[in-house]
Parts: C-alpha cells; structure tokens; sequence
C-alpha cells in the first residue's frame, strides 16, 4: 500500500499563522523522514482554514529540505488561476524538485462561496473556467507556439519556460464525489483523490473507476498501475491509547468543523446555496457539532492505538483500497501531537502494509 500525508493545516487568528505555517513545513518535511509515500497540500484563502493559502510557495520550501517523496495538491482551484502563471510556476516547481511533483486539480470549493467572491468571481461558472485553465496549462506544457481563444482566455506565447521535468507533464490528478466523475476519470486515465466517503461505498467507486479505465484504451499495466494508486482520504490520529487518541482528534474535529461552518455562514453571500447531494452530517450547520464530529469519527477517520489503526487500515486495504491519504495536522491539534502521531504511524503501521 501507499501512504500519504495530508495536511489541512488551520490557524485559529491572524496572531497565530507565522507559527503556524513555520510547523506546516516541519511537518511537511518530518513525513519524509517518517516513511510517507506523498506530502499532498490543499488550498483555501482568507479565514485560515489552510493557513498558508496557497500550496505552491509552501511546496517549494518544502522540496528543498526533502529528496525522495512526491509533493502533491489536493487540490489547486483552477477556477482562481490564470492558466499560463499557474503552468510557469509548476514547470518551476517540478524542476526545483527534481520531478516529484504530483498535481491535483479541482473546479474549487463546494462550500465556501467566499473564496471566489475575494477573487471577484462566482462559482456557478467554476467547471468551465477549470476546464479551460487546465486545457490551456496542459498545452502550456506541451506545445510551442501557443495560441488559444477560448471563453476566458485570449493567449499567444512563443513557449513556456522552463520546461516540466517530468514529460511530456507531472501527473495530474482529479478531485472526485459523484459516481459519474469517477467512472469519467477512468476513461481518461487520470489518477484520482476520492473524498473522505464511507467505506461501504469506497468497492463501488472503484469498481467504477475500474470500469472507466476498462474502457480507456490503455494498457493493462497501466490501468493496473492508476487502479492501485487511487487515493481515499482519511482523518488519522495515533496515540498510545484508545481513548487519548479519540479524545484528541474529537476535540481538533470540533474545533475544524466550528472554524469552517462560522467561516461560511458569516461569508458566504446569501444567496449561495450547497447543493444538497453535497451534505453530509460533518458539514450540515443543522446538525450539532457532537453529531457531527460523530460522524465523522464512525465514517471517515482512522484511531486509536497503533494496533487498532492497523486493523483499520486492513479494512481499507480489504475493501479495495491501496493507497490512503493521511490527514493528521487538523484543526487545533498540537504541533508536538501531529509529530508523535507521524512517527507512531511510520513506525508501527506502514510497515505492515508494505
């Protein structure tokens, strides 16, 4: 199996984000050490809830203090970049890391209407603008010239420089939740992030992709290859009990979901509406946070002992999955925490899975 790390790293007010930030990349760097396969950044702006903002700077501090693992994005919102600077600045990032990047991409948030509105935009257009962004990054990448008109973007460049290290590109992965994205993702031969889903519908979403990739035309070895690395995300939390361990990552829950939930109904324009297939009792501001934080604990995280996370990664790896992203820097969990938390997994859990 793969592991990697994932952070949604939040800072609770504006006093706190230089400590913050600084312990992202500590722990950003310490998962080399501990044995992940993959540091994967995500992206948020303006309320902390990511306390950096923007992955890409973070990514580039954090591959000059590494030299194996893979720096991926789960996700970049295509929808908030211009095209041909989020290209440059990735070709860029793919050299200073010798080709380790790994990128991610996403229409935005679901949630979080806000993020668009402080970049002047709305997000009822968010699929097209990704769509065109990523089209043109790709040709960014590959061809020379360039010329493109498309809805957004009017462009003529002679190249881009400097080339990706990877070629033609770095890998890019989609961000997937309904049925139809995951089976389409297959068919295109893309790899896939599927979201903190319960495990009994994670053997259906694979044998949807599954049967995407069927139909994609590629090799076997391929199809086997993108099969095997489709990543599930995870809450995780080790601790040298059971009860320390639930304690823990309840309260950082509570404390996540509280940030999120105020950021949204204090900034969220009024007329902006989450479509309902996108509710889940972790992000409903009609539920309590004990049920909440319930849910999520019972659905979408690993913890406990690191026995008791083994067996729990063995239901994943039993249930189709090989390759889990980790998310242990959440909410106000304390840095030190995170950290003993990374090296009990290292330690205890991964190798049994490898």
């Amino acid at each position: 199996m793969q592991f990697g790390w994932l952070t949604l790293g939040h800072s609770a007010s504006g006093d706190g984000d230089h400590a913050a930030i600084h312990e992202q990349v500590e722990q950003a760097c310490f998962a080399e050490a501990a044995g992940f396969d993959g540091i994967w950044l995500t992206e948020h702006n303006f309320t902390g809830e990511s306390v950096y903002c923007d992955p890409i700077p973070l990514a580039s501090v954090v591959a000059a203090r590494t030299s194996r693992i893979r720096i991926g994005f789960a996700v970049l919102q295509l929808a908030l970049r211009h095209p041909i600077r989020l290209a440059t600045e990735l070709a860029l990032l793919d050299n200073l890391s010798n080709g380790r990047i790994d990128v991610g991409v996403g229409h935005g948030t679901n949630y979080n209407e806000y993020e668009f509105v402080g970049y002047g935009l709305r997000s009822d257009d968010s699929r097209e603008r990704m769509a065109e962004t990523l089209e043109v990054m790709v040709r960014a990448w590959t061809e020379a010239p360039l010329v493109h008109h498309g809805k957004f973007y009017q462009l003529s460049l002679p190249a881009l420089r400097p080339r990706t290290r990877q070629r033609p590109h770095p890998p890019i992965w989609r961000a997937v939740s309904s049925a139809g994205s995951v089976r389409e993702c297959g068919r295109l031969g893309a790899p896939i992030l599927i979201a903190r889903i319960p495990i009994a519908r994670v053997p259906e979403r694979l044998a949807l992709y599954e049967a995407g990739l069927d139909e994609s035309g590629l090799e076997p070895s391929v199809r086997s290859r993108l099969r095997g690395q489709a990543a599930l995300w995870r809450w995780v939390h080790v601790a040298e009990s059971q009860r320390q361990a639930e304690d823990e990552l309840a309260a950082a829950l509570r404390q996540a979901r509280t940030h999120a939930l105020h950021a949204r109904s204090t900034h969220n324009p009024p007329d902006f509406h989450v479509d309902v297939s996108r509710v889940n009792p972790w992000n409903d501001p009609r539920v309590d946070h004990a049920d909440g934080v319930r849910y999520a604990l019972d659905h979408s995280a690993l913890y406990g002992t690191a026995p008791r996370v083994a067996e729990q990664v063995a239901e994943l790896r039993d249930a189709g999955v090989g390759h889990v992203l980790c998310q242990m820097s959440t909410g106000d969990l304390p840095h030190a925490s995170v950290l003993d938390s990374m090296r009990r997994f290292g330690e205890q859990v991964m190798p049994r899975f490898r």
